[in-house]
């Protein structure tokens, strides 16, 4: 059987820096793959066959300081081309035999970068004088033996420094940031012109390579079962594995009554009628409302909800247990914030909200190395439509952590058509791709309104829309005026028992996208 492909990659060695993810991301959109790792990860780690490359992040430490995280110095014997970031930059310094000072001023967003070795290998054609983005205390004075320094700025007597012997290549700023001009040519100028790296990380082949893991790990006769949600994740995961081995999947969709206006439909039309793959549609609304009566603790919803789920799905794995794998929609975000996982035997995992002891399945995760921007781009590849590509993301418990207080049927219509109309007007108005999440939120409260000059006592409703780039941290949408009245326009006036409208402006932190 045909090995699957082996992508160049770079590894990204994390010291603790809020952008080590986005190093890892601005790689990938040169189409090379990359890994993040620990700043504690021993030099024979590194140095596996398909490593190109090391990027040493930036981090929030002094070099200077005891303790600060470093890493074994064999690894500049490995012989490999290496990018240092800022800590990264000054930590290479240190190692090597420079000199690393505190100011007693720091240089903190936007600078002047001279440079002053207009052939520096990183560089390029780019002008002598250029806008970067820096974050420091400490700068490097003197370069290590055998290097020089590249660039200046007001702050940063060596903003950047070379060894072009040892292709050991530094800044003090920040390229992976939007702020820096031609950051990312820079890091294309490291990444092909320094270390030689392929252009190969891209849709077509991560989904061969993919299919071709799947189909080793599978199997010519195995069976596999897929818990779906609806959300690109899983469906993006399910189409692939789809690919793979065709019928021999079954997906399970667990329609627990909780979610948003017509998706139960839009689910069963994409993977029974447009891609044809086998989908068991288990409808356990009742069952789901009966355990919620009466229950107004979110964290309790969610206990309910995760339980009632895991005791439907043993019942439909019961009748297929001739399955010995289950695709779950993990991401390299997940992989990144738990860790390394080990065995594949499954007794709980955060995807499907714990799974039973005694299930004796295999775990099949084929998105496990790619961010969410690549799931949408491989998805978009496969073929599925955009609805379900471009879909935002959505709780597990769905409707019940955005509705306050207790979950009733007539609380779920009201709160699923204001939902109903926030995403039709953010979709008219062409912001669903800026927008991370936008959604309605029905409190536990009533106020007093006036209609065709009546009281009314209805309720008010919550649109909630933000952005952000991985739902770490996320800042309220500055959606426009006029479309914030529409929204407030077609809620009162189509969605009975509403009488007000308010826009939630909390970031995250303090408060949390989900309201429960």
């Amino acid at each position: 059987m045909a090995e699957p492909h082996t992508h160049d990659t770079v590894l990204v060695v994390d010291f603790g820096a809020q952008y080590a993810k986005l190093i890892a991301r601005r790689v990938r959109e040169a189409r090379v793959k990359s890994e993040i790792v620990p700043a504690d990860s021993p030099p024979a780690a590194l140095s596996r066959p398909d490593v190109k490359a090391l990027i040493f992040s930036g981090g929030p430490a002094s070099v200077n300081v005891e303790g600060a995280p470093t890493i074994d110095p064999g690894v500049y014997d490995l012989g490999l081309p290496i990018l240092g970031i800022c800590y990264g930059h000054q930590l290479v310094a240190r190692q090597l035999g420079g000199v690393v000072s505190g100011s007693g001023a720091g240089e903190y967003g936007p600078a002047r970068l001279r440079i002053t070795a207009p052939d520096a290998a990183l560089f390029g054609d780019l002008p002598a004088d250029s806008d970067v983005w820096m974050s420091h205390f400490d700068s490097v004075t003197a370069v290590p033996p055998g290097f020089r320094a590249t660039a200046k700025s007001d702050g940063s007597p060596v903003a950047a420094m070379e060894s072009t012997e040892r292709r050991i290549h530094t800044v003090q700023f920040h390229p992976e940031v939007s702020h820096t001009a031609r950051g990312q040519e820079i890091l294309k100028h490291f990444l092909f012109h320094v270390a030689g790296c392929r252009s190969t990380w891209t849709p077509t082949s991560i989904i061969e390579e993919q299919v071709e893991k799947v189909r080793q790990a599978v199997g010519p006769t195995g069976k596999v079962l897929c818990a779906l949600s609806g959300g690109v994740d899983s469906a993006v995961a399910a189409t692939l594995v789809h690919k793979a081995i065709g019928d021999r999947l079954t997906c399970v969709f667990v329609d627990h009554g909780l979610l948003r206006k017509d998706e139960a439909e839009q689910v069963e039309e994409t993977f029974v009628g447009n891609l044809e793959i086998d989908l068991v549609h288990v409808k356990a609304q009742d069952r789901f409302q009966d355990q919620l009566g009466g229950v107004t603790d979110p964290e309790e919803k969610r206990r309910i909800i995760g339980e009632t789920f895991i005791r439907v799905f043993e019942e439909v794995a019961r009748d297929h247990q001739d399955a010995k794998f289950l695709v779950q929609g993990t991401l390299y975000p997940d992989v990144i914030e738990s860790g390394p996982k080990g065995a594949a035997k499954i007794k709980s995992h955060h995807n499907v909200g714990g799974l039973p002891d005694d299930m004796d399945v295999e775990l099949v995760e084929p998105l496990r190395e790619l961010f969410k921007d690549e799931v949408r781009a491989v998805g978009t590849e496969l073929g599925l439509p955009e609805e379900i590509v471009w879909r935002q993301p959505f709780p597990g418990p769905g409707l019940a952590v955005r509705i306050i207080g207790e979950i009733t049927q007539e609380r779920l219509g009201i709160l699923r058509e204001a939902d109903a109309i926030v995403r039709d007007e953010l979709h008219k108005a062409g912001l669903e791709r800026e927008i991370w999440q936008a959604f309605a939120v029905l409190p536990a409260v009533r106020s007093v309104g006036v209609m065709g000059d009546e009281r009314t006592y209805g309720y008010p409703v919550v649109v909630r829309a933000v952005t952000s780039d991985d739902a770490m941290t996320a800042d309220w949408a500055r959606l426009p005026h006029d479309l914030l009245a529409r929204l407030s326009s077609r809620i009162i006036n189509e969605v009975p028992g509403v009488n007000r409208v308010v826009y939630d402006i909390s970031p995250k932190p303090p408060a949390t996208i989900e309201w429960e």
